[in-house]
């Protein structure tokens, strides 16, 4: 079952929650941050993307960096912006995206979970991804980037959050891309002991939606410092959905070149798998096995053929057809986590994204898929199988800065 813990959030003080509140780390390169901070010197992206204040740096990896970010968690706290609470909570956190709610629990969950797969995984992690948070975290001290578990649903669970949503929230605001934040601080003793119960009787198995370099890299700062060193570490930042409020989203592919082949003969590759259909708009799917294709300046339906793929939990998914079929069979790319000539852009950003990075030249062909079900996720979490990286995307993202675990306090 499912060990969780309330804890003692570093957060905004009053009235600074909207300014602090910055998007994840890892969806902003280092110029869209510095753009975004601009003339908001409490944007939490002064700490996890500190390479914002240090102009001409050119490895965002470098110890500097992490120096700086620790610098400012410091300076934010002794300014007042950041407050630690005197007690351990949990908290709900409410996202609204155009009219649509999606309610969470904040918390922190067991390392040992994660290690012993009662935290369940879906994809594989790059090293590389896994040490940027294993520095950021062990120099500051502080696990900023939020994890998103799902879960599926407790009824006694789910009652139990409506009833605390009837109360005022901590923070409410809506932010400048239009997503409404509410937060509220739960530490009644019957309430913290019920919310700990119920997951740990009612929940037998979590699963990462989004955040598994986060969790891997709070699992590895644990084992360095050694279990019992730092009891904090044992934990890592959570927050928590039943699978009923989550919206997955598109997780398309763009790259770099055709694998030397013509535009002419990449398309000609494609009927042998493929029923190709010239589109006169730009394609999204509508169905599964059904991908978009942007080539040329021209946007194509392909429509996989039968027999084409398997039918099991990996083999069904429209990014195993799509990774199969096309990308290691024509392109060349086996190896998605690693290979330099694919990239991956998540449906928020639209198709018009992919249309931009193709017209450019930055890269020869897109592809737009039809969105994983959340089912999906937990049937092959619950196989022990991996999906394809950047399989999911979830819409709208939790905010860095408004609850923070420190592990050295």
């Amino acid at each position: 079952m499912s060990a969780i813990q309330p804890f003692r959030a570093l957060r905004p003080a009053a009235g600074k929650a909207a300014a602090i509140a910055a998007p994840p780390y890892d969806v902003l390169n280092s110029a869209e941050a510095a753009a975004l901070a601009a003339g908001n010197p409490d944007s939490f992206l002064h700490i996890t993307k500190a390479e914002i204040d240090l102009p001409g740096i050119s490895d965002i990896h470098a110890s500097e960096v992490y120096d700086k970010a620790r610098q400012n968690l410091d300076t934010f706290r002794q300014k007042g912006c950041l407050v630690r609470e005197e007690a351990p909570a949990y908290y709900i956190y409410e996202l609204i995206m155009q009219g649509r709610s999606q309610t969470g629990l904040v918390a922190v969950s067991s390392v040992d979970d994660y290690e012993n797969d009662l935290i369940k995984k879906h994809e594989l992690t790059r090293p590389e991804k896994e040490q940027d948070r294993i520095n950021h975290i062990k120099t500051t001290g502080a696990q900023t980037g939020n994890v998103f578990l799902a879960y599926r649903d407790v009824p006694a669970m789910n009652e139990l959050v409506e009833t605390i949503q009837t109360r005022p929230p901590m923070y409410d605001f809506t932010a400048a891309d239009g997503i409404t934040h509410r937060i509220w601080r739960v530490d009644l003793p019957e309430e913290t002991g019920a919310i700990t119960r119920l997951f740990g009787e009612e929940v037998p198995a979590t699963y990462i939606a989004d955040g598994h370099h986060r969790a891997a890299s709070a699992a590895k700062v644990r084992r360095a410092l050694g279990a019992g060193h730092h009891p904090h570490a044992n934990y890592f930042l959570t927050t928590l959905f039943p699978a009923s409020q989550l919206h997955i989203m598109d997780y398309n592919r763009v790259v770099k070149d055709l694998n030397g082949l013509t535009a002419e003969s990449f398309l000609r590759s494609l009927y042998e798998d493929f029923d190709v259909e010239r589109m006169p708009y730009a394609f999204s799917p509508t169905q599964p096995h059904e991908f978009g294709m942007y080539l040329g300046g021209r946007w194509y339906k392909l429509i996989t053929k039968e027999g084409r793929f398997s039918n099991d939990p990996i083999g069904v998914l429209d990014v195993t057809i799509l990774s199969n079929l096309v990308l290691d069979r024509i392109l060349g790319i086996s190896d998605q986590r690693t290979d330099k000539r694919i990239d991956f852009v998540g449906g928020i950003r639209g198709l018009q994204e992919l249309e931009k990075r193709v017209n450019s030249g930055e890269m020869a062909v897109a592809f737009s898929l039809h969105p994983v079900s959340i089912e999906q996720l937990f049937d092959i979490a619950d196989s022990g199988n991996i999906m394809p990286p950047k399989s999911t995307w979830f819409e709208p993202k939790l905010r860095d800065g408004l609850l923070t675990h420190l592990i050295y306090e």
